[in-house]
Parts: C-alpha cells; sequence; structure tokens
C-alpha cells in the first residue's frame, strides 16, 4: 500500500501543525523544529550499528540488522509511543531525515497497529530545513524592521511584550543578551533558532505584518549568531531609542539578574544548591568583564557583589545587590552604550518613555 505524503511545508508550518520525529536523538539534538517531538524508530547505538554494517556490507544487509534490532517487545514500545502522541495530536505528521525508509517503516507499523493513516513528509527533515532557510532569506527581505534600543536595563524585551508585531530575539535564543544573561538551561542549537525565527517571520508575513520591531543587539546573542540575512536588515534599520531613568534601569536588573535569575536556579536545583550555583555565576561573571572594568573597579564591584551575596545568604535581605547593580550599569554598560550608539546616531528617528515609544510606533509604522 502507498501511504500518503505531504510537501506543502509553509501549510504545516504556518498551522503550527504537530510533528513527529522518528530520527535519532542525536540528530533531533543536533537540529529540529519547534512543534516536533521525538520518538525514534531507532535509537542512537543501533543507527550507529545499521550505518556500519551498510558501510560494510550494503543496503540490504543494513536492512536486516534493522529488523533484528527493532522487533518484538523493542518494536511494540516503540509503535505504542508513537499511536499515544497521534492519540494527543491527531492532525500531526511524521518525518525521517529525508523522508526515506525510517518514516515509511513507521507510517506503515503505525497504520497497521491503528487502522490510521497518518501522512509523511516528502523530503523529510533536510526538505522542511532546506525550505526554512530560503524562507528566512525570502522573509528578511520582505520585512521592515524597526530597531529599539536603549540602555541596559531600560526595559526593552519587557516593551516588546506589549506588542504583536515584534520578534523577540533573546526569547527565541533563550538569553538575556548579555554577559549576565545566561539562563540555567543551555541555549538551543543555531539550527534549531533559524528554524524558530524563520518561522516566526512566515506567521508575521502571513497577517501581512511587515512593520516588525527588533531589539537592538550585536551579531551574537550568548554563543549563537544572529543570521546575516536578518541582521543585515536590522544594521540599516530605523532605531528608536527607549529612555528610562537610572533608579528604574536598576529596578528591572535586579528583577531579571536577582529575583528571577535566583528562582530559575532554585526551581532547577533546589534551595541551597540553587543559591549558590546562582551566586558564583554572578561572581563569574564580573570576572569575565575584568579587563575593560580595570582592576580597581574590579574589586570595588568584587567587593559589593560579594557583601550582597553574604548578607542575603544570613539574613535573607537581597536588597544590598542594588548597590553593584547601579555601579554596572553606571560605570561599565553606559560608556559602552555612548560609544556604540555615536556609530549610529544617523539611524536615530525617535527617543521617548515607553508610552511615547508605544505611540510613535503605532502611529508612524502602524506596530501595535
Amino acid at each position: 500500500m502507498d501511504l500518503p505524503q505531504t510537501d506543502d511545508y509553509l501549510s504545516l508550518f504556518l498551522a503550527q501543525t504537530p510533528l513527529l520525529d522518528v530520527r535519532a536523538p542525536v540528530e533531533f539534538q543536533q537540529g529540529a523544529f519547534p512543534l516536533a517531538e521525538n520518538f525514534p524508530l531507532i535509537n542512537d547505538q543501533e543507527r550507529a550499528a545499521i550505518g556500519l554494517r551498510y558501510k560494510e556490507q550494503g543496503q540490504y544487509a543494513a536492512i536486516a540488522l534493522g529488523h533484528r534490532l527493532v522487533q518484538g517487545d523493542t518494536k511494540e514500545q516503540r509503535v505504542k509511543h508513537w499511536q499515544e502522541f497521534f492519540r494527543q495530536h491527531p492532525q500531526a505528521v511524521l518525518y525521517c531525515f529525508r523522508g526515506g525508509m525510517r518514516s515509511k517503516i513507521s507510517q506503515q507499523w503505525i497504520y497497521e497497529h491503528t487502522g490510521i493513516i497518518y501522512p509523511r513528509i516528502k523530503g523529510g527533515y533536510k526538505a522542511m530545513r532546506r525550505f526554512l532557510l530560503d524562507a528566512l532569506e525570502t522573509s528578511s527581505q520582505a520585512i521592515n524592521p524597526v530597531v529599539l534600543g536603549g540602555r541596559t536595563g531600560c526595559g526593552k524585551t519587557l516593551f516588546l511584550k506589549r506588542l504583536q508585531q515584534q520578534v523577540d530575539l533573546e526569547g527565541i535564543f533563550h538569553h538575556r543578551g548579555s554577559v549576565f544573561g545566561k539562563h540555567v538551561t543551555a541555549q538551543p542549537s543555531q539550527i534549531d533558532i533559524e528554524n524558530k525565527l524563520s518561522i516566526e517571520l512566515l506567521q508575521h508575513i502571513s497577517k501581512q505584518q511587515l512593520n516588525l520591531l527588533f531589539e537592538d543587539e550585536g551579531t551574537n546573542i550568548g554563543s549563537r549568531a544572529i543570521p546575516d540575512v536578518v541582521f543585515a536588515k536590522m544594521k540599516q534599520a530605523p532605531l528608536i531609542l527607549l529612555e528610562t531613568s537610572t533608579e528604574q534601569r536598576i529596578d528591572i536588573t535586579f528583577q531579571e539578574y536577582i529575583i528571577e535569575a535566583l528562582a530559575e536556579h532554585r526551581l532547577h536545583y533546589g534551595e541551597e544548591q540553587g543559591f549558590n550555583i546562582w551566586s558564583q555565576q554572578l561572581i563569574t561573571c564580573i570576572d569575565k568583564i575584568q579587563r575593560r572594568l580595570g582592576g580597581v573597579r574590579h574589586k570595588q564591584l568584587q567587593q559589593l557583589l560579594d557583601d550582597a551575596i553574604n548578607i542575603q545568604k544570613s539574613t535573607g535581605n537581597n536588597e544590598h545587590h542594588k548597590a553593584w547593580i547601579k555601579t554596572l550599569l553606571v560605570d561599565y554598560y553606559d560608556p559602552m552604550y555612548d560609544y556604540q550608539l555615536s556609530k549610529k546616531l544617523d539611524r536615530v528617528v525617535f527617543k521617548g518613555s515607553a508610552d511615547e515609544v508605544q505611540l510613535y510606533l503605532k502611529q508612524n509604522y502602524q506596530i501595535s
């Protein structure tokens, strides 16, 4: 029986169709799609053994080994995982790397066990990945970015969340965008980031939302790079500056670096270990910028941070962190910001408070 395939990649991504990825876990970790879940036909060890057999004895010997490795209880267990996935996501489709044997076998076994036909993706992961890379190129040309700048801690990310017509790069990259911006869990792979960004741009374009607000970023966010085609458009875009008082910036940074980051670490590691790992990460971050701070300022900042950590550990009072945060913002980030802004003053079209910027965006770019 010739089971159905689909190659309408655009519709799959726009409809946010759940995807069953039957590749091996190692392939999935290297790159996947936002709504994909990995329930492999063969695991990493089986894949390696089959690959070796293919090299040594050819395709038929490799297929025969595959059937020997995945039979009986092993086969039943994997089919049950697929059945449960499709029970939860009846509109889902499945894929392997090239849309070949693995997805075809998986599709056939699901049909034999359930009597239900679920489509597989023609060309598999490789074809969808190629589609998204091409789409990222064309989407980047189609959109009209507007870039939101402002001093560190002024609340740019918070402002983005007010709007529909925006692309939260720091959200996609899972990083807050500064040396202190690392989360407890690792950043997605570069491939995952490119896939997610491409899908998000396609979704905006499908809604005729071509004017989009981006936060001003460098070429990298954390250890991942903004795709060249997107960054090139951002560099040419009009720049709007969000202005916030130093006190507000201290409060916003305190909320991110202290309240939210500590809560994230404690949730992941537990109360005591979470506190220790979080505080050590702050110390490491201060050390990373030692060269730019200079020896004297680094020691001052280090002492303020040590005092704040010790006071919080013994009394629970976290307010002392605001002293080192103020020094960090005013003595480290502000001079760097002033220098970087001096190179792009010709792009600045407006500056103001959050409410003023929001009104300007609506009136001039129909961004809301």
